[in-house]
């Protein structure tokens, strides 16, 4: 069954949330309007979490050779 691509961009829901926390830092929003900003950044933040997960298994998947992952520490350089 091929899978479905999804519509969402990292990118563009990092920019909104950064904007909602700009919002909410504003000493003149209503309080209620407050509540509204942070639900919706509960919101986009689950979802880029989500997005952060399935790229991190992708890439965990794509690493495995024969079975067994061929892993390397981060910023390890060939010098070392």
């Amino acid at each position: 069954m091929p899978r479905k691509k999804s519509n969402f961009n990292f990118e563009k829901t990092l920019a909104e949330l950064e904007e909602l926390l700009e919002k909410m830092e504003s000493s003149d929003v209503k309080l209620e309007d407050s509540l509204n900003y942070f639900e919706r950044g509960i919101s986009l933040t689950r979802a880029c979490q989500k997005a952060l997960l399935e790229a991190e298994q992708k890439v965990q998947i794509l690493m495995q050779e024969n079975g067994e992952q061929q892993l390397e520490s981060f910023g390890k350089t060939e010098e070392e």
